[in-house]
Parts: structure tokens; sequence; C-alpha cells
């Protein structure tokens, strides 16, 4: 049996649930149209910064937000389109604004669709009308993003767009990662590594950017905590990160459509022509063994 309940806490919150599996997500469209929870059997698969969560001048640290405009950031943080130049922040602004909530559904699932328009907001950051409609799918332990962009301008708007979900985990040195690619690049040295499939979680930070990938499928083994999370992905992501902070409870691996400053150099960056739309979806399922 699926269920939609809403619940109102600082924000309006929607709770997916799938009765019989005993897994729920939670979403709050207007704090950027996030995925904030997902349990199974009662075990947190998202990791939440719930203080800062609070804080509607902070970005959301944990959930599942949503990169768009841009994946990353620009060098500082400046892009010229059409002749004309404009400043935007790391990761853009989509999980900064409110989204809004429309379609439900508890027929073999449930899902629930948010959407973001365009405004004079972000038309002074980034000069083009637009619709996104995202709609989130849960059913057992498998959890679908469907994403639908539409350019309304008159003028092809160029994008990338991504994920940055925190997922909660324990021991780090008890991670088994499996990405497939075979280097990848350090964002704080821009310098290009092979990947052996390991990594030291001794260092301060790890944001390493994953390109050239051979399959459509990554996943992390937490042995700690006894959970296998596998992200599938279809052709319009090019990138995966893996970021991580020394000290904290989670890591990052996050599905990018393209990589940091494909806004200036044009790398796999998504240019939809006039009144065109595309879509793309990624499926999450946690294992727990």
């Amino acid at each position: 049996m699926f269920t939609i309940s809403q619940k109102q806490q600082q924000y309006k919150t929607y709770i997916l649930s799938d009765e019989v599996a005993g897994t729920q997500i939670e979403v709050v469209p207007e704090r950027g149209g996030i995925i904030t929870r997902w349990r199974i059997q009662g075990q947190e698969i998202f990791y939440l910064d719930t203080e800062r969560f609070t804080h509607p001048d902070l970005s959301v640290r944990g959930g599942n937000p949503i990169l768009f405009p841009l994946c990353g950031n620009l060098p500082d943080n400046t892009y010229t389109v059409n002749g004309n130049s404009y400043t935007i922040k790391q990761h853009g602004f989509a999980r900064e604004l409110p989204w809004l909530a429309t379609e439900q559904n508890t027929e073999g699932k449930a899902s629930l669709t948010v959407v973001l328009n365009s405004n004079e907001e972000t038309k002074a950051v980034y000069p083009f009308d637009f619709q996104l409609a995202f709609t989130y799918e849960l059913q057992g332990n498998t959890l679908v993003v469907r994403q639908e962009y539409k350019n309304l301008s008159s003028t092809p708007m160029p994008f990338s767009a991504g994920f940055h979900p925190y997922f909660l985990c324990g021991d780090k040195n008890q991670l088994e990662v499996e990405i497939p690619g075979v280097q990848y690049q350090d964002n704080k040295t821009k310098e290009f590594h092979p990947f052996n499939g390991k990594f030291d979680f001794n260092q301060d930070e790890i944001d390493f950017a994953f390109g050239g990938l051979t399959s459509k499928s990554a996943s992390v083994t937490d042995n700690s905590r006894s959970l296998k999370l596998t992200l599938d992905y279809d052709d319009f992501s090019t990138w995966l990160v893996f970021w991580t902070v020394k000290g904290k409870e989670f890591y990052c691996l996050e599905p990018w459509s393209a990589t940091r400053n494909a806004f200036n150099t044009g790398d796999n960056l998504t240019v939809l022509a006039p009144g065109a739309s595309c879509t793309a979806s990624f499926r999450l399922t946690a294992n727990f063994f």
C-alpha cells in the first residue's frame, strides 16, 4: 500500500510511504524542492544537518539538493551568454528557491511532482525562461528521480544539472567505492590521478570528479552499516563526483550532466532549442545485508 501524507513543520513536508516495504521519503518543495529524508525500516539512508536546515539563508547540507542551471562553480562565478556577462553562485539557484508540489500518485508506487518556473530573480543571473518538473518515485527500497527540463525562451538555453545527495555513513574506512572511471580530477589541485578503487579518508576533504564513465552504475558499500547503495543513471549524467569531509558522517555520490565550468568550456553542456525539452532520470537502491 502506497500513501502520501503531509505534515506542517517549519515547512510543509510531504511524506511518501511504501507501507508494505516500510520505506518513506520526505519532500520539502518550498525549501529547494528537496528530498530531505529517506528511511528503510526506520533506518536513515540520507544524512541531514537538521540545525542548518532551519536557517533559510544557509544552503541545505543533507538530503538530495538539486543543482541547476550549473554544477559546481565558475571562475570568479561569472559566465558570458549572448554577449552579456552574468554572475551566478556555485551549483546555481534551484536548491534555494521554493518549488510547487503538483501531481501526486499512489498507484503502484508513491510519487510526487515538484515544479520550478523561471522568474525575475532567476533571470537576473540566468537570462532564460524555463520550467523544471521533477517527479520523485518511491517503490520498495528504490527511489527514482525523473526530470524534465523545458526551454520556454526564444533563444537556445545552455545548462548543466545534477544532484548532490548526502548519504549517512559509519566508519569511512569500511566503505567500498565502485565508480566506473579509471581516473579522477581533484577539485582542490585540478590535477588528474588514476583511480584504483581506494580513497584515503584521512584527508581533510575529498572532492573528486570522475568523467569518461564506462558504465551507467556506481555503488558504495558501507560495511559498518551493512548497507550497499547503488546509483543507476542514464546518458544525461556524464560525470560523478565523490565528496566528503573529515569528521562528518556523510559521503556524497553526485550525478552531474557536466563538470565544473561547462558554461565557459561547453564540455557536455546541454543546449535546448527554443521551445524544446529533455528528460533524464536516475535510480537509487539501498540494500541492507
